[in-house]
């Protein structure tokens, strides 16, 4: 029996030219989580991460709060493995799908929800096969990137082993391992927040949901300000 740590990256650039990369709160939201893993004397056998610049940014992180390093098979991280489908669905291309002229970058309360109204259009949308977004894969095949890493995890480890990936994926495991309807594993997606902690049981047979969603590293007054959603 081992145990799934599913770590959504901190914090990113939202509204900026380049989303991702860690914004510097993103980056403390890491470290964060990586001191919090080294008081409860959490370490892992193995690391599996997507290739997006914010989900390794988190990684690395998590690395410098555990006071491991980074780079290498090291002890507390295990060998870091690059899994590209766990990278983050392209919200661009998905808004794009159902609203064909371009959206300023939201800047505003009301930009920020038109912009999260057409994300969850062209998600169910691309979800149930009405739309294709450009550059894409079909929402199946996203679905089973999702689920190769969660099957190379329980065929090759029986310990602790960390995920860091993006929002989409994670919901996607979720509602992959919980049997969840799309709209369901939408409202996941929407909800869950920067460097949070999603915790699966795993055997060779298959993952059980633990935990969903948490921010035990943040459970004090003084980082009330660092939960964010974006």
């Amino acid at each position: 029996m081992g145990t799934l740590y599913l770590v959504r990256h901190g914090q990113a650039s939202f509204g900026t030219d380049n989303y991702d990369e860690l914004s510097v709160l993103g980056h403390q939201q890491s470290v964060r989580l990586g001191e919090y893993f080294k008081y409860k004397g959490i370490a892992f056998d193995a690391t599996v991460t997507g290739t997006l610049q914010r989900q390794i940014q988190t990684f690395a992180g998590i690395c410098e709060g555990m006071g491991v390093k980074f780079e290498g098979e090291t002890a507390g991280v295990g060998a870091h493995v690059l899994w590209p489908r766990l990278n983050e669905y392209n919200s661009e291309a998905v808004i794009a799908a159902v609203h064909p002229y371009p959206l300023e970058k939201p800047d505003t309360p009301e930009t920020y929800k038109q912009h999260f109204r057409l994300l969850r259009d062209g998600l169910a949308q691309w979800m149930a096969g009405v739309v294709s977004p450009i550059g894409m894969p079909s929402y199946s095949d996203f679905v089973a990137g999702v689920t190769s890493a969660l099957d190379h995890i329980r065929s090759h480890h029986d310990g602790n082993v960390l995920l860091v990936s993006s929002g989409g994926p994670i919901a996607t495991a979720v509602g992959h391992v919980m049997g969840t309807s799309p709209e369901a594993t939408i409202a996941l997606n929407m909800r869950i927040r920067n460097c949070s902690v999603t915790e699966f049981a795993f055997n060779p047979k298959g993952h059980r949901l633990l935990t969903y969603n948490t921010l035990p590293h943040l459970d004090a007054p003084e980082y009330a300000s660092w939960v964010t959603y974006t």
